[in-house]
């Protein structure tokens, strides 16, 4: 892989000329090169975090997080909460405007929250605690509960796939579950320009001048004010790593989000281009089973595979620079108040394949074809399909690696037919560390069968220790309900977590103002 991106040096300058990477005529154009092509346009049909970029955009959420994680008040103004912890009243602020020019009600917010909690996690367990959500009228939204819950700021501001996105109500009650809104109609800072989308070379967004920052406030991960400093946003796509370091350094794309491990020394050595890392929690890659389908629904094929892996082999894969990955990954990011070491000590060690071919063989496995997604363009995830892949090989599985592109994965991963019927078997995914902080944001640490993320885990013991967390107001209490928790995914298996990457950034200079964690366009210049 290394020795194929190097030899396109030569010819790299040449994929300049292209058109939709021309060079910027004025100063208030940032062009960025996402990490992969937008799968789909809707901040809830999808959790790859391509998607919650462009939500981001967009959209905007009723309330945002700050650096310590606590949720703000973003577009509301405030909210009261009774005394016995059972109603919410939230005020949304004055002035804010969709998009297509119509305000922002307080009925459009209840139809967003009530399509987004649908199918989000964290959403689907507040409003499971919810009785009644309603619009009294234009400005104020009610929760009356069934029972205290003291997270649902967080719910709502969370920013992990799926975001809580405020639509028009039009476009969320009109919604079919399951199914992406074709209309993409926001009221964030930027807004989105269907007419000049190219499908896998570029996505645009031009300035919203009605867009109303909250005033106030310190800027955090998604919390403050929100100012633009650009008239338009564009999203070059660029699979190919080398056209996109050559852009770079060129001045032809202002950004690049997270290139490859060996791009890294060229743009370290040019002096108007800064690589850094942005994101502390980086991202936790994982291989994810299909537990409903053959041969991962047997769950000591699962455990066979699981037992087998070590983590330093597939993050050395990916990058030879042991600084750049941690191994001891398991359910919770690590580094987070909730990552816990329970369990790790007696897997993920060095691999012995006559003990897994042993376990393997024990396990009932039968020689079902093995499909194993691999996204070619999508650096993280193609190297962990092409590991795991191998290994399972060597363990004597039937394996069939199938390469596409990330977003065709994407959207094949909510496939449930067998294989044969153009199903799966497997696929990595580079989950961002955000998206595991605790149990209320990890889609992973769940076992709600039909309802859970792709692969559809049935486990109602893990969702019992998710429940607990909730109740739970006691750090220490969570912690070991954390740790029980991981001590239930590595028994039952429903995927395999790899470690974890800590992925640079690399921009030009002249960008500066940028927040940390994940890409986000507000508040960023550009001299």
């Amino acid at each position: 892989m290394t020795i194929a991106r190097r030899s396109l040096l030569a010819t790299a300058a040449a994929a300049l000329a292209m058109p939709h990477v021309s060079r910027a005529q004025a100063s208030r154009v940032l062009r960025f090169v996402p990490y992969v092509d937008l799968p789909v346009l809707d901040p809830v049909a999808n959790t790859a975090a391509q998607v919650r970029n462009h939500a981001f955009l967009v959209w905007d959420t009723l309330y945002g997080l700050d650096e310590a994680y606590q949720p703000q008040p973003q577009m509301v103004e405030g909210h009261a909460v009774a005394a016995d912890g059972l109603r919410w009243t939230l005020t949304l602020r004055p002035g804010l405007r969709f998009h297509d020019a119509t305000p922002v009600l307080a009925r459009d917010a209840v139809a967003s929250i009530r399509r987004w909690g649908a199918t989000d996690g964290f959403g689907m367990t507040l409003l499971a605690a919810t009785d009644e959500l309603s619009a009294p009228d234009d400005r104020n939204i009610v929760f009356r509960l069934k029972r205290p819950f003291p997270r649902l700021a967080s719910a709502l501001g969370k920013m992990s796939p799926n975001i809580a996105a405020i639509m028009p109500e039009r476009i969320a009650a009109g919604a079919v579950r399951g199914k992406p809104v074709s209309e993409v109609v926001g009221s964030g800072p930027y807004r989105f320009m269907a007419g000049e989308r190219v499908p896998g070379a570029r996505l645009v967004y031009e300035r919203f001048a009605e867009y109303l920052p909250r005033s106030g406030g310190t800027p955090g991960f998604t919390s403050g004010p929100k100012i633009t400093h650009f008239d338009r946003v564009e999203w070059i796509v660029m699979p190919e790593p080398v056209t996109a370091m050559a852009a770079l350094r060129a001045g032809e794309v202002d950004w690049i989000e997270a290139p490859p491990p060996d791009m890294l020394a060229p743009l370290r050595g040019d002096a108007a281009i800064l690589v850094e890392t942005r994101d502390t929690t980086g991202v936790m890659p994982i291989l994810r089973f299909n537990s409903i389908q053959a041969p991962f629904d047997n769950v000591a094929v699962r455990r066979a595979v699981l037992g087998a892996i070590d983590q330093a082999d597939f993050m050395g894969a990916f990058s030879d620079d042991k600084q750049a990955w941690h191994v001891k990954a398991g359910t919770f990011c690590i580094g987070s108040p909730m990552a816990s070491e329970a369990g790790l000590a007696e897997r993920f060690g060095p691999l012995d394949l006559d003990r897994a071919r042993r376990a393997l063989a024990a396990s009932g496995y039968q020689g079902e074809r093995m499909v194993m997604m691999a996204p070619g363009d999508h650096p993280v995830n193609s190297v962990m399909a092409q590991v795991g892949a191998d290994l399972m090989k060597r363990m004597g599985m039937n394996v069939d690696i199938q390469a596409m592109d990330a977003g065709t994965m994407f959207q094949r991963r909510a496939s449930r037919e067998p294989v044969d019927k153009g199903g799966w078997s497997c696929f990595p995914s580079a989950i961002a560390g955000i998206d595991v902080l605790d149990p209320a944001e990890s889609f992973l640490a769940r076992g709600n069968g039909k309802d859970a993320w792709y692969g559809w885990p049935d486990d109602p013991a893990l969702e019992r220790l998710r429940l607990a967390w909730f109740d739970s107001a006691d750090l220490d209490e969570q912690r070991r309900l954390c740790a029980r928790i991981q001590l239930q995914v590595l028994d039952q298996a429903p995927y395999a977590p790899l470690g974890q990457i800590l992925q640079p950034t690399a921009r030009r200079r002249a960008v500066t103002d940028q927040l940390p964690g994940f890409a986000k366009f507000w508040n960023v210049r550009k001299s």
